[in-house]
């Protein structure tokens, strides 16, 4: 099942998230049981080159495969479709401009402006022919665009009223900095909680679908009864870190010292 059917159905799934530009990493982390797996060419290293490579393992081992684009590279968008993502999620879309935007870089016509060049998406989907692709992809394929500031917030409405946008990412440690006005980071700030949850309301109400970057492991049952079904977490950097803990604390405790 595609990434779009499975959350239309109402599944609650978390992808990982991959910084590292290398693709036996990206396959080490697509081998875990996470259901997707998002390779961030925003705050990661990923880059044309890595999320072309890295994007085969994920496939090959049939997970959707996601990419978060940098701030305001919507040709990227059109490119890691082309490369075979299901699914893209645009950081700091801050007006229904941005929205726009960023939806026709994500749809074919009528309903967007992607050019035509599935050069390596189409052989790596295995079915179908060219009619069928152009006919279904831009229902398959979805455009998250995230909210991260309080701009994006009193847009949100207009946002979720653009064609062609699928979804909405709430990037909780810019919210929280947004929030605060600058005086504080912290994905979990009680605060701004309840404007949380609105968003997932909004966005649900709207027939779309709400995501969010989950830091802290304990809060995503409670972001999920807010609505959110689909949950990031899980850089290589928090998982090799976290292993490494676990594996010493076991040792030393064994070891006595």
């Amino acid at each position: 099942m595609s990434l779009k059917s499975r959350l239309a159905a109402d599944e609650t799934l978390v992808t990982a998230w991959s910084g590292v530009p290398d693709a036996l990493t990206v396959e080490i982390l697509a081998r875990q049981d996470f259901d997707a797996v998002t390779l961030d060419m925003q705050h990661g290293g990923h880059h044309e080159d890595s999320v072309l490579r890295g994007l085969a393992p994920v496939l090959a081992l049939g997970k959707p495969a996601l990419v978060r684009i940098p701030v305001g590279r919507f040709d990227m968008a059109s490119r890691a479709l082309d490369f075979g993502a299901e699914a893209v999620i645009a950081p700091m879309v801050n007006s229904v401009a941005d929205a726009k935007l960023f939806a026709a870089a994500m749809k074919y016509p009528p309903l967007g402006e992607r050019s035509w060049g599935p050069t390596y998406a189409f052989p790596r989907y295995g079915k179908g022919d060219y009619a069928e692709w152009l006919r279904d992809t831009n229902q398959r394929t979805m455009a998250f665009a995230m909210v991260e500031t309080r701009a994006a917030l009193d847009a949100l409405d207009g946002i979720l009223d653009t064609p062609g946008i699928d979804g909405i990412f709430l990037g909780p440690s810019d919210f929280s900095i947004a929030w605060t006005n600058g005086t504080t980071v912290n994905s979990t700030l009680e605060s701004m909680m309840e404007t949380v949850a609105s968003v997932a309301e909004r966005t649900r109400k709207a027939g779309k679908h709400a995501a969010i970057y989950v830091v802290e492991p304990a809060i995503a049952g409670r972001v999920v009864s807010m609505g959110y079904r689909l949950l990031a977490t899980g850089s290589e950097h928090a998982l090799i870190s976290l292993g490494a803990r676990t594996l010493l604390k076991d040792m030393r405790d064994s070891i006595g010292s």
